[in-house]
């Protein structure tokens, strides 16, 4: 009997969905130009580099972090043909004209397509995304270097070397919510490297939203940004220091104890109106380490304490997000490109908005193939777009097929290995022995938030 070829299911390959376009899909010519006209930026006469190839192009510099940036245009002049038209014809520029156009377009319209634009993706079908019902996000914060010049220094700062000197580089500071299950960077602020995290997290956390559940480790919790962060109708698992004090109100039956968040102490007793937590404490198996964890949700039954400290280890998704961003599009051990300060933040939004086009990308083929997004590789994607971009308009699905496929046979064991640091980190966290209040609730093991999170 001949052997016949098995059906291939529309849209069920991650080369298929990158071969219509992994920038005009997420970001739409038309969305583009009027992002340009609200903020004052569209080109008003005929440029060889106008301001919409350009909004493309900054993004495209993340794509292609590893090449030049003369290099990055003519590697994109044959999809931008297909995205602008034969009769708007790019040209590959110097150097010197795409600084120039890059400096014409600014900051401000990539910042502002980053707002517009990208916002949590998974569905209720989204497998690892959801915790009893509430969307899982984590709140965190991270750096990166910028070039060595005068305008950089005096803008974003150098922090002092553990040795007591200077930084080789100068830094930038960013706080960024992570959708937990998708690793969408949702929401972001960057700052001078002199700007604290609790500055740069109360422009962020405004973007919760009710049905959000919050973690965050023990550097955010403080009344004010708690107190602020509760208003937007989320709710918080947050680690906290020892030193913020938490009386005892009430034991219960899960181990955990009703108590509440006051906004200062004086001579032992509370300042304030304090605000009601749940706490949870548990030592971790194997070492001597306490972890303390505070939780908006009051009643123990709709988050039993053992589930939300397991769940907590989660919070390291956050940090496999920002090993996509700095180092799998940034580069490892690389600044950014740009040399004034201008031009740092629009590469940044620009590497924002890269890695959402990837991550939803990779959500979308993974709901097709019915698999968590956390099995579909980073690397294996960033690397095939970068092979697909410049052609995706002639390039047939068929070409990649075998590729896409092999990227998911690696990856179908587990997580990747950019985690791997990550998580044995927080397999500590996750197996552990309550010790405050009843120890009906028994070890607290990972498996015991994982039960709930899911679709």
């Amino acid at each position: 009997m001949a052997r016949t070829r098995k059906p291939r299911q529309e849209g069920d390959r991650l080369s298929d969905l990158m071969n219509i376009g992994v920038l005009t899909t997420r970001f739409p010519l038309d969305q583009i130009h009027q992002v340009l006209h609200a903020t004052g930026r569209a080109s008003e006469r005929v440029r060889d580099l106008p301001a919409h190839v350009m909004m493309y192009y900054v993004i495209a510099l993340a794509l292609f972090r590893p090449q030049d940036t003369r290099e990055v245009l003519r590697l994109l002049q044959e999809g931008l043909k297909a995205i602008l038209g034969e009769r708007q014809p790019v040209k590959t520029a110097a150097k010197s004209g795409i600084s120039q156009a890059r400096t014409r377009l600014g900051a401000e319209p990539l910042k502002r397509l980053y707002q517009e634009v990208v916002g949590p993706v998974a569905t209720e079908k989204t497998q690892g995304a959801w915790y009893r019902g509430w969307r899982v996000v984590a709140l965190d914060g991270f750096t990166l270097e910028v070039p060595d010049t005068e305008a950089n220094q005096a803008e974003f700062a150098r922090p002092v070397s553990p040795s007591g000197g200077e930084s080789a580089y100068p830094r930038l500071r960013g706080v960024a919510l992570a959708e937990v299950g998708t690793h969408v960077l949702f929401a972001a602020e960057i700052g001078s490297y002199a700007t604290g995290e609790i500055t740069l997290a109360k422009e962020v956390v405004p973007h919760l939203r009710p049905g959000m559940l919050c973690l965050a480790d023990r550097y955010f919790p403080g009344y004010e940004l708690w107190k602020q962060t509760l208003e937007t109708g989320a709710d918080l698992v947050w680690r906290v220091r020892e030193k913020i004090r938490f009386p005892v109100e009430e034991y219960l039956p899960d181990g955990s104890y009703l108590s509440r968040f006051y906004p200062r102490w004086n001579r032992g007793k509370p300042q304030g109106e304090g605000i009601p937590v749940r706490v949870i404490e548990y030592e971790v198996l194997g070492g001597e380490e306490r972890i303390r964890v505070v939780t908006s949700i009051l009643d123990w039954k709709e988050a039993p304490a053992a589930e939300l400290a397991a769940l907590y280890v989660e919070r390291w998704e956050f940090e496999t997000a920002l090993d996509e961003f700095k180092t799998h599009l940034r580069g490892a051990r690389t600044v950014l490109r740009s040399q004034t300060p201008e031009l740092v933040r629009q590469e940044v939004y620009g590497l924002l908005l890269a890695h959402f086009a990837l991550r939803a990308l990779m959500h979308e083929a993974a709901l097709r193939g019915g698999r968590d997004p956390d099995r579909v590789s980073f690397t294996h994607t960033v690397n095939v777009v970068r092979r697909t971009l410049p052609r995706f308009a002639a390039l047939p699905p068929s070409a990649l097929e075998a590729a896409a496929q092999d990227g998911a046979r690696r990856d179908s064991g587990g997580r990747r290995r950019a985690a791997a640091v990550a998580k044995r980190q927080a397999r500590g966290e996750a197996k552990a022995k309550p010790v405050s209040g009843s120890t009906s609730a028994g070890e607290v093991h990972q498996g015991d938030a994982h039960d709930h999170l899911g679709a």
